[in-house]
């Protein structure tokens, strides 16, 4: 892992995943990106679905998930789907969403055929801990089955 791909120090972070695979062969973390959301997994659909219910109550922008529309290239500045591109190297992808309940990083980063997904949070209120409270397990789960996924679809 490296610190910027982080959100903010370890010590400010509400949420912290890192998880890593061994591929068959190695992608650049672009590549990656696009094999995973080429096919969401269906009950990402409904999650979406199911947050931006709930958050457009409480004054989140909706987001509605992932398009698995492929991208050939991006620069910081750009969009993947409801991501800010914050960074973007051959080796790394750092995508951002902030809001005024939480700020969220997720970073791709791949290593020869090693490829690691670090996701981190910062929360700034009762609603972003409350959000984080079910988000923050099924992040994981989520993350596990998408990199086994890449894994399989790879071989």
């Amino acid at each position: 892992m490296n610190a910027s791909d982080l959100i903010a120090s370890r010590e400010r972070l509400a949420y912290y995943d890192s998880q890593s695979i061994e591929l068959p062969r190695a992608l650049t973390p672009l590549e990656a990106w696009n094999l995973m959301m080429a096919q969401p997994q269906p009950i990402l659909r409904w999650a979406f679905r199911v947050r931006d219910a709930i958050s457009a109550r409480f004054g989140v922008k909706r987001i509605g998930g992932f398009s698995g529309r492929r991208r050939d290239g991006v620069q910081v500045g750009d969009r993947l789907d409801f991501f800010l591109v914050e960074g973007v190297s051959p080796d790394a992808l750092l995508l951002t969403e902030r809001d005024r309940h939480l700020d969220v990083m997720t970073a791709i980063r791949t290593e020869g055929a090693r490829l690691t997904i670090t996701s981190s949070v910062v929360v700034h209120n009762a609603f972003g801990r409350a959000y984080m409270l079910p988000v923050g397990p099924a992040h994981r789960v989520i993350v596990r089955g998408m990199l086994a996924r890449l894994r399989k679809s790879l071989r």
